[in-house]
């Protein structure tokens, strides 16, 4: 019996002395107490109390005389906050505690907070706890090794490394605070937001756990299978996938890049829109769309652009600028061997390139059989030619001009000097081109010119004035190598000095130069025909809605 109290008495004095050392350890930890900022009101100060211990020692090793070593069931209460652990410190005159394993604070409903070790401050209701740290709030749970607890700011905060996890997300970053009853949590240092359907990286962020919304404070990436979104500033709801985006956000989508002051998205429906000073490019077709709006569907690959929306196609070397009022895109039978694409500019459009010009009211590009079509009186200018006509139709060959149709009063017109022009005009007009270069064009129906043949040195030699039914000709370095009329005309050759005036230009010649866009920056303005220089009033063809028939639906 005498050896068995002496074995019980020996192993209650070790105990007394691992709790004595584990309190001297305590004291180091003291410095990581969050210092009150300067004109804070202090709280009213109130008592710690012990509610329970099985056991209740001094201890001598302990530098606090006063310390009261606790051993077994350890509980404690300090207003409306309990705290329990197995074993603890109790400096009643400081009003403070270390408390050792298995701690739990528990502060009514909603905070319960476990880990290793705790100090506890009653003064500055300030809780340091440590190691294996978990702090939970209804439906979010923090994870570290070093924790400081904030009662009167109800505010947790921890500086080595920490993780918080919610229903939707979870949250990992080197410093970070969460605080229980707003809900809201600040992260800093190699932040990483991962969610089922995406990753967001950043160096600064806010999130709720409430509204599971993020502020994006700094730079940050938001990556998911489809697209990859930078920003700087903006908030991204993450339960519904709704962001906006501010400071030149970027988004991108296969090969696609849309950048604008300021960026709404919608990942769930798919959508994003830009507003002002945007830049759209696409890097696989490679062309650029910028303007004041836009919006793209990345599910059903439809764009619009408004508010001096312009394409820039830098397909070719040379980038070819075009303005429209309305600028869209529709893609057909999506992701099948059948997909093709119409784009479409909707009213006073205008193009400039350094070689081809042109204007029109109305544009439709088709994929399908690479046809750009200009409707209502368009005009094209190339170097010191001239094409009008009702409707023009081109079609292109891998981005270059394959063979162009000018349907209904056609009308061709070649600058040769200040008072010389070559004309020809007819129901409509076929040109062939090859190199980029015109080698034949077809007149048909009702032809008429006005011509000058040319000396090897390019001297004039006098001026041609025929009428035909159909005219063929071959072209060469641009310069006219042979014409065929038929039936055949001889028309009548005017010298030089000796040309009629009133034979010198067709009735329905106009020398659009007034029209004309000098530059890229001239595309925004709009310069309409002068009256009496109309076209005649026709049966025209309008221009085509797009079907919704075969949009966005597989074959």
């Amino acid at each position: 019996m005498l050896g068995k109290r002496k074995n019980t008495y020996s192993s209650g004095r070790h105990r007394i002395l691992v709790v004595s050392v584990l309190c001297l350890f305590g004291f180091c930890l003291l410095a990581q107490v969050r210092p009150a900022k300067k004109g804070e009101q202090k709280p009213a100060k109130s008592k710690v109390y012990l509610l329970h211990s099985d056991v209740l020692k001094k201890s001598p090793l302990n530098p606090d005389p006063d310390a009261q070593i606790l051993i077994g069931n350890v509980a404690f209460r300090h207003d409306s906050v309990y705290m329990y652990c197995d074993s603890a410190c109790f400096y009643e005159k400081t009003n403070s505690l270390e408390a050792f394993d298995n701690v739990k604070m528990v502060q009514g409903d909603t905070l319960f907070l476990y880990g290793d070790y705790l100090f506890y401050d009653g003064n500055t209701q300030i809780a340091q706890v440590r190691y294996n740290v978990r702090m939970e709030n209804k439906n979010t749970t923090l994870l570290t090794d070093s924790l400081n607890y904030d009662r009167i700011y109800n505010l947790g905060y921890y500086f080595d490394g920490g993780t918080l996890m919610d229903e939707e997300n979870v949250l990992t970053s080197e410093w970070g605070e969460y605080s229980p009853a707003t809900k809201i949590s600040v992260f800093n240092y190699d932040v990483k937001l991962v969610n089922p359907k995406f990753t967001l990286t950043s160096d600064t962020l806010r999130y709720s756990t409430a509204t599971k919304i993020a502020n994006i404070l700094g730079p940050s990436d938001i990556v998911s299978d489809a697209n990859h979104i930078y920003s700087e500033l903006g908030f991204y709801n993450t339960q519904i996938g709704q962001a906006e985006l501010l400071d030149r956000s970027v988004l991108t989508n296969e090969g696609k890049r849309l950048i604008g002051d300021s960026l709404f998205y919608d990942r769930v429906k798919g959508y994003g829109e830009a507003f002002d000073n945007v830049i759209m490019t696409d890097t696989v077709n490679k062309n650029m769309l910028t303007g004041d709006y836009c919006y793209y569907n990345e599910l059903t690959k439809y764009a619009f652009a408004t508010k001096k929306a312009v394409v820039v196609d830098y397909s070719q070397g040379d980038s070819l600028f075009m303005h429209a009022d309305t600028l869209q895109m529709y893609t057909y039978y999506l992701n099948t061997d059948s997909m093709f694409r119409e784009t479409r500019a909707y009213h006073k459009v205008r193009m400039y390139r350094a070689d081809v010009q042109g204007v029109c009211d109305s544009l439709v590009f088709s994929s399908k059989d690479s046809c750009l079509t200009m409707y209502y009186d368009p005009i094209l200018w190339n170097n010191n030619q001239q094409l009008l006509g009702e409707k023009i139709m081109i079609y292109m060959n891998d981005s270059t001009i394959d063979w162009a149709h000018i349907q209904n009063q056609a009308l061709s017109v070649e600058q040769l000097d200040s008072t010389s022009y070559n004309q020809v005009t007819g129901k409509e007009m076929k040109a062939w081109f090859q190199g980029g270069e015109m080698r034949k064009v077809d007149v048909i129906g009702s032809v008429r010119l006005v011509y000058y043949p040319m000396e090897s040195d390019s001297t004039l030699i006098g001026m041609n004035v025929s009428e035909t039914s159909l005219l063929n000709m071959f072209l060469e370095n641009r310069k006219m190598k042979k014409m065929i009329m038929s039936p055949k005309s001889n028309g009548t050759l005017y010298p030089m000095l000796q040309r009629p005036p009133e034979k010198m230009k067709l009735d329905n010649f106009v020398w659009f130069d007034y029209i004309r866009p000098l530059d890229k920056e001239d595309i925004f303005e709009w310069r309409g025909k002068k009256a009496g220089q109309e076209l005649k009033k026709s049966n025209r063809s309008a221009v085509p809605l797009p079907n919704h028939n075969l949009f966005n639906k597989k074959k």
